[in-house]
């Protein structure tokens, strides 16, 4: 974000501007909100940590940055994603759906319009 050569410019502008009476004051002041923002921050931390107890250790906080969502790698991970396993007996399919297991219908096929065919049309659906 700031290279050192930005900053060694923003200082060099602050002491112009505020002078050197002005500026251990503001020095002070920008102290204390780094120390209030990093106790802030250790804070929240901590209460994150007693919230979640021991699973707080074990996320993978790499994968929540949300600058690594990328939507072209979603919707690929969905569309190629394995279809679930077919539900064969009444029993099993009861059980799938207690257990949030679902199966998907294989899509329609499509099949081309011979030539001069009209494609079908539904008045009362449009």
């Amino acid at each position: 974000m700031f290279s050192p050569d930005k900053l060694i410019v923003i200082a060099f502008i602050a002491v112009i501007l505020l002078g050197p009476t002005r500026l251990p004051v503001y020095a002070q002041k920008l102290a204390r909100l780094v120390k209030t923002v990093r106790g802030m921050a250790d804070n929240a931390k901590d209460r994150m940590r007693d919230e979640m107890g021991d699973d707080f250790d074990d996320v993978d906080w790499q994968k929540l940055d949300p600058r690594q969502y990328d939507p072209r790698r979603i919707i690929r991970d969905a569309l190629l994603d394995e279809p679930a396993v077919p539900v064969t007996t009444k029993a099993s399919a009861s059980m799938a759906v207690s257990e949030g297991l679902t199966t998907r219908a294989a899509p329609p096929r499509i099949v081309p319009l011979a030539i001069g065919e009209a494609p079908p049309y539904d008045n009362e659906a449009t």
